[in-house]
């Protein structure tokens, strides 16, 4: 869902609005109501965060020692109740 925002204020806080897109919000501009851009972060960017961040689950996961006496089948299936 993008957030309304008119063009002076826009124009008035886009440092504001740059680091609400780095922070993955959408914006749209508006002039006198009617609809004019997006403001949206840029291609490629929240797929490289996104790549980074499971790279960086993988080599937790490996890391981690395994933990020995749990059955994690019956975990799961617990958790299906």
């Amino acid at each position: 869902m993008n957030l309304e925002v008119g063009s002076y204020e826009a124009k008035t806080k886009l440092p504001e609005l740059l680091r609400g897109v780095q922070a993955g919000k959408r914006y749209t501009i508006t002039l006198r109501g009617e609809p004019i851009a997006d403001l949206v972060p840029a291609e490629g960017t929240l797929q490289a965060d996104a790549v980074a961040a499971v790279e960086a689950m993988r080599q937790f996961m490996h890391a981690a020692k395994p933990v020995e006496g749990i059955d994690l089948k019956a975990l799961i299936d617990e958790g299906r109740a």
